[in-house]
């Protein structure tokens, strides 16, 4: 049973007709004996509601007569409305409280305030003891809940507010509900109220009729009750639902507050019901079409399209081409030339960039971009540019322990190998000849348009002097050069700009037990007999032992010629090429030449 304020007033009020004189069998009372009685029985009801009739209003004070032999006066405040008018008039009858009969001043103290509230809290203990509903606003926040005025200001604790915790109350206050009262004490003036006993019942009913319509496919509308990071829970009518936050949209969100607010009606549809454990599934996004039915035709390989970089990772950089349909530029397809460590050297989330549809998975549901595909690949014409055996110029742009990189105008950098930068010249590290940024001229070698690998060669840029060795010099000829090392195991000899030689400390002398650095000292010319040539490892194998037999050799025949009376004379090559001691062109070498190749 609902109650209002408006309802009348169930304290019992005390009518105000005139005494009427009376004659009992005794006879002997006078009518002002019998005023005076009713007078006196009338002082002993104070704090009680009586009824009485306005008979003057100034401007501070309205007059009530109740019957007794003064009237009363009441502030005039106490009738004033919310809009400050009066709302009473001279004959009303109205219900007053009798607080004194009788003051200093001859005048009786009344209230019509205290009236009200009596009436009100003989209302509200009415539907208390009746277990009925009562109807009040929400007028102010105080500590742990909210006041309510229902005619007396109820207190409506925190829980009790709704049916699940209210975070911000003030956009409650002026709202008028139904309440059930939980507590009432009138000697402590303390009424507790609560609406979720309410909501709760109302609930269970929902509950009843929602269950009915549960099943999976429905559609049904709800109010968003909770937001959390992984979704958000729908009441569908006395039973909630989880929307998880990946089946809000078909595109990328940040999270689900991004999309609703708690109080935000929302149209969803049932993905799955477990009865038993009473748990629904709902999704919104399976309310509008799956963008990625129609991306094959409207993303084929080489479409260009135009996107919103919506996020980078260190192997690329993901770009939303409409909700939910998004796709890759992996690091690898973002230049052609350009060495890219990360991708936010060129992007940066928020960016609208245009790229090229390279594949289209729609099974896994991905799509390749490129970026780099918007501008010609300049290794498709490298090749008819710069055909192997053209010299060009460039900046030295990197300097590794393998070899130096030069640029070149369209950003292609070509490769010489530390192999490829003399061919005389032992070097450790490019370092130790050449700095960053020098400008140095090479030859093409190659062009490996597959693997994008560019090599060039400074040594190719001059003869290779290997190349007239086997025509300038033979076995068993005695030359001349210039010592230009001395090391445990031979003698390196300077033949020729670009050319050297070894005299294994094998092919030295007999005394194997000589010191090589008392014998010659670096920079000394030293005569020697050519033993072998090996163009293909740049090797020439030297001797001063077998220069020492043919001299002798050619000694003695020169002493047998003069006793032989002969004319003709031997060279010492003939007497050489005639000796056993060299081994023949293709024969193999002696062990000593072996190791002077292994230590060299």
């Amino acid at each position: 049973m609902e109650q209002t304020i408006n309802e009348q007033p169930a304290t019992q009020t005390i009518m105000t007709d005139p005494p009427v004189a009376a004659q009992d069998d005794r006879g002997a009372e006078t009518f002002e004996t019998l005023l005076e009685e009713s007078l006196n029985t009338k002082k002993l009801q104070t704090d009680a509601v009586v009824q009485g009739r306005v008979i003057q209003i100034t401007s501070d004070y309205v007059i009530v007569d109740v019957g007794y032999k003064s009237e009363g006066q009441i502030p005039i405040e106490e009738f004033k409305d919310l809009e400050g008018t009066i709302s009473v008039n001279v004959g009303d009858k109205v219900d007053v409280y009798v607080e004194e009969w009788e003051n200093e001043n001859g005048m009786m103290v009344l209230s019509k305030d205290k009236a009200d509230k009596m009436r009100v809290w003989d209302i509200v203990s009415k539907v208390y003891e009746e277990d009925g509903v009562i109807q009040g606003k929400i007028i102010s926040k105080i500590k742990g809940g909210l006041v309510v005025d229902i005619g007396l200001k109820a207190f409506l604790p925190g829980s009790q507010i709704d049916l699940h915790p209210v975070r911000d109350l003030d956009r409650m206050i002026g709202q008028t509900f139904d309440f059930k009262i939980l507590k009432l004490s009138k000697k402590r003036g303390n009424i507790v109220l609560s609406r979720r006993v309410l909501l709760e019942k109302e609930r269970e009913s929902l509950r009843a009729e929602t269950i009915k319509k549960l099943e999976e496919g429905a559609v049904l509308k709800g109010i968003v009750k909770n937001i959390t990071d992984y979704g958000a829970f729908i009441d569908l009518g006395g039973i909630d639902g989880l929307l998880h936050v990946t089946d809000i949209s078909w595109g990328r969100i940040g999270s689900p507050r991004d999309c609703f607010n708690i109080g935000d009606t929302v149209e969803v549809k049932v993905l799955s019901f477990d009865r038993e454990n009473q748990r629904v599934a709902l999704g919104y996004k399976q309310l509008r079409p799956n963008p990625w039915d129609d991306v094959p035709r409207k993303y084929p390989a080489g479409t260009r399209v135009t996107g919103k970089v919506v996020n980078i990772t260190n192997y690329g950089a993901f770009v939303e081409l409409e909700e939910g349909v998004e796709g890759l530029i992996h690091i690898s397809e973002m230049s052609w030339t350009k060495k890219i460590k990360h991708p936010s050297q060129l992007l940066t989330i928020g960016d609208v960039i245009e790229a090229v549809v390279l594949d289209v998975d729609t099974v896994k549901k991905r799509i390749s971009l490129g970026l780099k595909q918007l501008e010609p690949n300049p290794w498709t014409v490298i090749e008819e540019k710069y055909p192997v055996g053209t010299v060009v110029e460039g900046k030295i742009k990197n300097i590794t322990d393998f070899g130096i990189f030069i640029g070149l105008d369209e950003g292609i950098d070509g490769l010489v190998h530390i192999s490829d930068i003399s061919w005389t010249q032992k070097i450790k590290h490019p370092g130790e000849i050449y700095r960053k940024g020098d400008m140095v001229k090479a030859v093409v070698l190659s062009i490996d348009k597959e693997n994008e690998r560019f090599s060039l060669s400074i040594k190719h840029l001059e003869p290779d002097p290997w190349d007239e060795v086997p025509h300038k010099y033979r076995r068993g000829q005695v030359i001349t050069g210039t010592v230009t090392n001395v090391t445990d195991f031979g003698i390196f000899l300077e033949i020729e700009e670009g050319v050297e030689g070894l005299v294994h400390i094998s092919e030295i002398s007999e005394d194997k037990a000589q010191n090589l650095k008392e014998l010659v000292r670096v920079g000394e010319p030293l005569e020697v007999l050519i033993i072998s040539i090996d163009k293909r490892n740049r090797k020439i194998g030297l001797s001063l032992r077998e220069l020492k037999h043919a001299q002798e050799e050619q000694e003695v025949k020169e002493f047998l010629a003069q006793q032989n009376s002969e004319s003709a004379s031997a060279t010492i090559g003939d007497v050489v090429q005639a000796s056993d001691k060299i081994p023949e062109p293709g024969a193999p070498d002696s062990a000593s030449e072996d190791a002077a190749k292994k230590e060299a």
